[in-house]
């Protein structure tokens, strides 16, 4: 096994993950078997209770765990297929260790960071790469070198390194180099001191990912390598991407880095061939043709709170040679001055998930805006269950037809809580998560889209259509396209006389890649070009 280990320097949101993924796409290119890993210094046992507004999207994996984002570039970059033992936070070690505690485990030894806390970190990894049955572990510690709840993990990764040996670990350690405007120069001067808060904990990169405005001139790199103690040509420039965060494996291949870590860790291994990603990157980056599609969402200003729909569009666009210009649209916005003024034009209409009645109205007025308007309808968890208010509402004339989860008095609670959730009182990691079947009905615009009558989808909710109003709805054309198994719980509904009107309440963006789009997302945008036109 050979380890590899992200850390970051300088400031946060540098793209570790981005760095990471990358490095793992251009691995498996040489035919390299690769896992990769999120471990997050926070004390939060997961993200699942976090405000989209401090941490961005929630990622689910298909055993129901609530991840980090990062680990949606992981999935998105490689062939991994992730699961809970990929994303590891201190909340969860240190959780582990206290329970290991009471249970008497540690035979009445006092517990310390050093090495109860490390040796458990330690543990995880070992675990996850002996279940993997990989090549390359790929581990990115979250955070900045220099924060004192990572010192745990960074300490860990010190002994860790020992342990397997010098040619089976290496440290990749991706920082700033800033441009100063008024100097006109960039500074290494930030690099150095992250590298050097590094070594203080014992740990010397091998790799320097930089992150720069300005492309690193000869002169830089030298004093970066001298000053940094590693070779020049380990000395990695990463500049901004110009169009897509797809264009970074190729940016990163064109450094050699690659070429680098795969001579640092005895691996050998043929060269890449990236041409079909390359294909990929070059029909995101140049499109035949464009299609106006918005996105009505409550987290509208934080770009990585709908970071995976995003992408799923960019994947679905690029295999239908389409670019896609986003309207952003804030739900309360369409809440106070109606969709008209926001949606006017548009040529699809996306409603995504999230919780709390904070601006469900405008989430429902692009409902209806959609429906009356023939315009191209995508609703996804949340956005299915808009969809079916508005309906209920203003086709069934179900005045005061509401969710539980808004108003617990609604006369007309079309949507309601899960059965198996009622009582549940504890918020984390209680919901409906991970894959669960739904079965499609033939005939039926879903069933269409996939061209299959099973399918596996990722969810995460507590609320679902109450089947009460299952007859009076249809009557009026709402139709039940996806149930589970069972019959018993509604997945995917659509409108009998609308050209293109489908929503889920599952999370298909969470299933998308580069060249393997979602089959809803491309259905979505392939019904968008054909309004448009």
């Amino acid at each position: 096994m050979k380890y590899i280990f992200v850390t970051g320097g300088v400031i946060s949101s540098l793209g570790k993950g981005l760095a990471a993924a990358s490095l793992g796409t251009l691995l498996e290119h040489r035919g390299v078997r690769v896992a990769l890993q999120k471990l997050d210094p926070y004390l939060n046992v997961d993200p699942g209770t976090m405000n989209p507004f401090q941490h961005g999207e929630v990622y689910v994996l298909s055993d129901g765990a609530e991840t980090d984002l990062d680990l949606g570039h992981y999935e998105r970059f490689t062939n991994c297929v992730l699961t809970r033992q990929n994303n590891m936070t201190s909340g969860q070690i240190y959780e582990t260790v206290l329970m290991k505690e009471r249970r008497g485990d540690y035979l009445g030894k006092t517990v310390q960071v050093i090495p109860h806390i490390t040796d458990e970190i330690k543990h995880r990894i070992r675990s996850l790469a002996a279940a993997a049955q990989v090549d390359v572990l790929i581990s990115e510690i979250g955070g900045t070198t220099g924060d004192i709840e990572g010192l745990p993990f960074l300490e860990a990764i010190r002994q860790f390194q020992l342990e397997v040996g010098p040619r089976n670990c290496l440290i990749m350690h991706v920082t700033l180099v800033p441009f100063i405007k008024a100097a006109g120069e960039l500074k290494t001067k930030p690099t150095q001191q992250s590298v050097a808060k590094l070594r203080e904990i014992g740990l010397q990169p091998h790799v320097l990912i930089c992150r720069t405005e300005i492309p690193l001139d000869e002169e830089v790199r030298q004093k970066l390598s001298l000053y940094c103690n590693v070779p020049v040509r380990a000395v990695i420039e990463a500049g901004d991407v110009e169009h897509t965060i797809y264009e970074a494996p190729i940016n990163l291949r064109d450094e050699g880095l690659d070429d680098y870590v795969c001579e640092m860790l005895d691996l050998k291994t043929p060269e890449p061939d990236l041409s079909e990603w390359r294909k990929f990157v070059q029909r995101v980056i140049s499109p035949k043709k464009r299609v106006r599609v918005a996105v009505v969402g409550k987290y509208i200003e934080l770009q990585d709170a709908y970071k995976s729909i995003y992408e799923s569009l960019t994947h679905a666009g690029a295999s239908l040679d389409c670019g896609i210009d986003l309207v952003l649209a804030d739900a309360e916005d369409l809440e106070k001055e109606g969709a008209d003024k926001y949606l006017r034009g548009v040529a699809g209409v996306l409603v995504p998930g999230g919780f709390g009645d904070r601006g469900v109205e405008g989430k429902i007025e692009a409902a209806r805006y959609a429906r009356t308007s023939r315009t191209p309808y995508l609703g996804l968890c949340l956005g299915m269950q808009i969809a079916t208010i508005e309906f209920a509402r203003n086709v069934c004339g179900l005045a005061g037809a509401n969710s539980t989860e808004f108003d617990p008095t609604t006369p007309h609670p079309v949507i309601h809580i899960l059965e198996e959730q009622v009582g549940v009182t504890e918020k984390g990691a209680s919901m409906r998560l991970g894959a669960w079947p739904t079965v499609l009905g033939k005939n039926t615009m879903a069933h269409q889209v996939y061209g299959q009558t099973e399918i596996v989808e990722r969810h995460r909710h507590r609320y679902e259509f109450n089947m009460n109003y299952r007859e009076q709805m249809e009557k009026k054309g709402f139709v039940l396209s996806g149930l589970s198994p069972d019959g018993k719980l509604v997945e995917m509904i659509e409108l009998q006389s609308h050209p293109w009107y489908l929503a889920c309440q599952f999370h298909p963006e969470f299933l998308s890649k580069p060249r393997s789009p979602h089959p809803l997302f491309r259905g979505f945008l392939a019904a968008a070009l054909s309004h448009q036109d």
